[in-house]
């Protein structure tokens, strides 16, 4: 019994070595030349650069100048690009784009070879691949303020970005004073970074767009589109006058009241001192200088009084500020409003203000027949236009007349601001 156990596994063994060495008989007349497996030189120091739906491939040859070509595999190796070479008796430098690459992230394997078809060992790289949804994920850099300076510059004031957001610059478009165009670009900074548009013409706005680089060695660029911004500045001489601090008008015959000059246009209802064919306009007695004013003591009421200017042309879109300083002792059986209405015909009546772009009311908490209690302050109000349009600018009053003493107020000075 040991005997044949004994010759079953010689048997045994025999079989397992002819299998075994029919086995190495295969593979190397499949993968050995003279007994060794032959392998070209691989590609050495590989780098792979990032785009847009594209890569950058870069390697060196050191050694193997029987290399003729190299391979680049994508796509889990479903695409391929082949490149022929020629070796140098020095280092050569092999560079590649590939393009037409799904977003995300990309793998690729680089594979070199000789004439006789001998491949090198793979290297493996990945990437990412940037396209349509980083593009549309792009904002402009915000703006925290742009107002115009004391020497005639517009100054921005960029919001904060992460040092690792991508923004590598804006670029500004913006006309000076002496309607010459500019188009400046400003590399980023992270933190605390301010812009000077020197001479910049007042009521225009600047355009700027923001490019992004999505890593530190990525070679295509992103941008967004142009925005139009508009620069915080006191427009009130550009498209106003006679606003004060000193109004300037022409008295009538009591020497104190008058009218204002042009481009203030007062209707007849504004008129309420000489029998009405004057009124709106004070400067004499304690006011050392012109101001806006109605008074109606002495039974001279004003009924739906209007005074008002149109700006001196378009105004453009954007969003505007009306300040102005005034006292009032206006009685409580009263209203005024300081009005802004699209359109250089003028402002609304007091049934149609909601019709106006915007609208201040001012103080009108007297006591009736009383001068007290009165304020004296600064007011202001906000209006938009989404097309550039001329805007009339004004005061609109239905104001009591109730003999001794009666209401009263004036405006000192009025401005407008583009913000």
């Amino acid at each position: 019994m040991k005997r044949q156990i004994k010759i079953i596994a010689f048997f045994t063994s025999i079989a397992i070595y002819i299998i075994s060495c029919s086995r190495e008989d295969a593979y190397k007349s499949k993968y050995e030349s003279g007994g060794a497996i032959i392998y070209s030189g691989k590609m050495d120091s590989v780098k792979v650069f990032s785009g847009r739906n594209r890569v950058k491939i870069t390697g060196l040859f050191f050694s193997d100048p029987n290399i003729v070509k190299y391979r680049v595999f994508s796509n889990s190796r479903r695409d391929s690009v082949e490149v022929a070479i020629k070796r140098s008796a020095g280092v050569d430098t092999a560079r590649l784009f590939i393009n037409n690459l799904q977003e995300g992230t990309q793998s690729f394997e680089i594979r070199t070879y000789d004439a006789a078809g001998n491949s090198s060992v793979p290297v493996f790289v990945t990437a990412s691949v940037y396209g349509d949804n980083y593009q549309n994920s792009l904002v402009n850099r915000g703006v925290v303020d742009a107002s115009l300076q004391s020497n005639g510059s517009a100054r921005i004031t960029w919001a904060d970005v992460s040092s690792d957001a991508g923004v590598l610059n804006m670029e500004i478009k913006y006309t000076d004073n002496s309607s010459l165009a500019h188009d400046t670009i400003i590399p980023s900074v992270a933190v605390g970074q301010t812009t000077s548009l020197p001479a910049i013409k007042v009521g225009t706005v600047f355009s700027y767009k923001t490019a992004f680089l999505p890593n530190a060695t990525a070679i295509d660029t992103f941008y967004t589109v142009f925005q139009t911004h508009s620069v915080k500045a006191d427009v009130t001489s550009v498209y106003l006058s006679n606003c004060g601090p000193d109004f300037k008008g022409q008295l009538g015959s009591d020497g104190r009241f008058g009218t204002l000059n042009a481009p203030w246009v007062t209707n007849a209802g504004a008129m309420n001192k000489g029998s009405g064919t004057y009124g709106g306009y004070q400067h004499a007695g304690w006011q050392s200088t012109g101001v806006i004013t109605w008074e109606t003591w002495g039974n001279t009421p004003v009924v739906d009084g209007r005074i008002y200017q149109p700006t001196s042309s378009p105004l453009p879109a954007g969003s505007y500020t009306v300040s102005f300083t005034y006292y009032s002792e206006v009685q409580q059986n009263s209203s005024f409003y300081f009005v802004a209405a699209a359109g250089g015909s003028g402002i609304p009546s007091l049934s149609n203000l909601s019709s106006a772009l915007g609208y201040a009311a001012l103080f009108n908490g007297a006591n009736i027949g009383a001068t007290s209690p009165n304020v004296t302050e600064t007011k202001s109000f906000n209006f938009t236009l989404s097309t550039p349009q001329v805007v009339s600018l004004g005061i609109l009053g239905n104001i009591v007349g109730s003999g001794n003493p009666g209401s009263y107020f004036e405006i000192r000075n009025i401005y407008l601001v583009q913000n």
